[in-house]
């Protein structure tokens, strides 16, 4: 009798689930389990649930993965990180186990050796019968997708506070995503980026002669993920701002994976390599300022070490070019409402300095 397929969830992270899905289904022959998206529900079940000056990730993901299990999940996978990160799947299956779930746990933190044998023997945690070059094959693809999610997406928050219909400009993104998700081939991967990308350069649009411009570094998870920062871009983009931002996917883990010759460009700062994501956000902030934007934002999640490390050298930053920082923190308790009013409260700022200036 053929086995049944596993039913494989991992947790929610911004938008790149599509190419999560599609990697394990196509690579790895597994029915993904999408979670549902991120909600209020989410945080609490995570909260109640996680030790209390846990980062809020950890929270975020302990939510999600109940969730997981709570739609039919059998198996959960959870990455690695360089910072606690690293250790969040060791704790999150013994607080799962006590809570009285049966599955199987394939914690990537487990093989990340460097070696392509304990490569291969994560993946056949996941599947035993999986097949390299199939797998391959997938992952260059699901590679692409996450290459194209980031693009779009830079593309569509640079641009949304200028566009004349926001709700129609909004609904070319929306689909974009979906067909990221509902994709079966590289065919489908292709026809729906190149679609979206057509679709979002000929939104009419009034933009100004010299835009306020705002670029967002921090935390790898809360800068990227738009449930956990409160949809800090939308809500800028709504107040008429241009926004950019370096941290994703595609740059940290496939343009810039190491920090070396970030590292150089940011001596003046920083003389040796603070860890995670420290060096890349301070090389970043650094590189917004140089090309003239009118204020960084710098988002963490409370109780994040290497962010907090950082606000240091970002200070010195903003100190010596007199380009305003905003700092973001962002836990379970943090209220929209406080947020709008930071944000507004920023943007004037920003847009009486560059009257002045100008």
């Amino acid at each position: 009798m053929e086995q049944a397929r596993k039913k494989v969830a991992f947790p929610r992270y911004a938008e790149y689930n599509c190419g999560l899905r599609y990697l394990m289904e196509k690579g790895l022959d597994v029915q993904c389990i999408l979670p549902p998206k991120l909600t209020k529900r989410t945080m609490e079940l995570g909260a109640q649930n996680s030790p209390d000056f846990v980062c809020t990730p950890f929270k975020t993901l302990l939510g999600n993965q109940i969730e997981a299990l709570e739609a039919g999940a059998d198996t959960l996978v959870m990455t690695y990180g360089l910072c606690k990160l690293g250790y969040f799947g060791e704790l999150e299956k013994r607080i799962l186990r006590d809570m009285g779930y049966q599955f199987d746990f394939v914690d990537l933190s487990d093989y990340n050796t460097g070696k392509k044998k304990d490569m291969l023997r994560a993946l056949r945690a996941i599947n035993p019968k999986v097949k390299p070059a199939r797998f391959f094959l997938a992952l260059a693809e699901a590679v692409r997708m996450t290459e194209y999610v980031d693009e779009i997406t830079g593309d569509y928050y640079r641009n949304r506070a200028f566009v004349r219909d926001k709700k129609a400009y909004d609904g070319i993104y929306r689909h974009f995503l979906t067909a990221m998700y509902a994709a079966e081939s590289r065919h489908d991967i292709e026809e729906g980026y190149h679609k979206a990308k057509l679709e979002l350069a000929g939104a009419p649009m009034d933009r100004p002669e010299n835009p306020l411009r705002v670029g967002i570094v921090g935390e790898f998870y809360t800068a990227m993920d738009e449930f956990s920062n409160l949809e800090v871009e939308k809500k800028l983009t709504d107040l008429g701002v241009e926004v950019h931002r370096w941290m994703t996917v595609t740059n940290r883990m496939l343009r810039y994976p190491g920090d070396n010759n970030l590292q150089v460009q940011i001596k003046d700062y920083v003389s040796y390599s603070m860890g995670c994501n420290t060096t890349a956000n301070s090389w970043a902030a650094l590189d917004y300022v140089k090309r003239g934007f009118d204020g960084v934002i710098h988002i963490k999640s409370a109780n994040c070490t290497p962010e907090t490390d950082a606000m240091t050298v970002l200070n010195n930053i903003s100190s010596d070019s007199q380009v305003p920082f905003l700092y973001l923190t962002f836990d379970v308790q943090t209220s929209d409402v406080g947020l709008q009013t930071r944000l507004e409260a920023f943007y004037d700022m920003l847009a009486m300095r560059k009257k002045v200036l100008r």
